[in-house]
């Protein structure tokens, strides 16, 4: 704390040489321009950021690397543990042979099967909603609505309406049972 206030202050010392010294003029403006500006030569700062740079992308390489090394080693860990898990259920289910066949443990190949073949019947589900078909039966439907709007009061004049409405929804009806066959 106080060693700055005990310790003398040092005076600025010039030396004078007894020989005069001359330098040339390119040496004199060369330090007079490195000296105006402390910065550092272009040339020499590439080769500085050159330098960093490429210590940072190995650097980014090798933990991009680790990184991977890691997600494999978590990955191999889990299949072995989910793997693991499923032959102790496996085996538990094959100890109780009185447990229904509606609560057994099936294996991920057999549920990726079981979600495909889901799947499939999805799709052709909304394919048939989309056919040409059931958008008749749907028009006609609306058919039938419009006019049980337009005639509040004498629901009646809308027979052919409906008619023509259950027509059409026996129709996909029959051609519904007989694809089945």
């Amino acid at each position: 704390m106080g060693a700055s206030h005990s310790t003398p202050q040092q005076e600025e010392k010039v030396f004078t040489p007894d020989t005069s010294l001359h330098f040339s003029e390119d040496v004199v403006n060369q330090l007079s321009d490195h000296q105006a500006s402390p910065d550092i030569p272009h040339d020499r700062q590439l080769t500085i950021d050159a330098h960093i740079r490429s210590r940072i992308e190995a650097e980014l390489d090798r933990l991009h690397q680790e990184e991977e090394r890691v997600r494999e080693e978590i990955e191999r860990a889990l299949e072995k543990e989910n793997l693991d898990r499923e032959r102790g259920m496996a085996g538990e289910e094959s100890a109780s042979d009185d447990v229904s066949s509606a609560g057994s443990v099936k294996s991920s190949a057999a549920l990726m099967g079981d979600l495909e073949e889901l799947r499939q019947k999805i799709e052709k589900y909304h394919a048939r909603q989309d056919s040409e078909e059931l958008s008749d039966v749907r028009a006609k439907g609306r058919e039938v609505a419009s006019c049980y709007r337009s005639h509040a009061t004498t629901p009646l004049d809308c027979w052919k309406a409906v008619e023509d409405f259950k027509a059409s929804v026996a129709e996909v009806e029959q051609r519904y049972l007989n694809s089945l066959r």
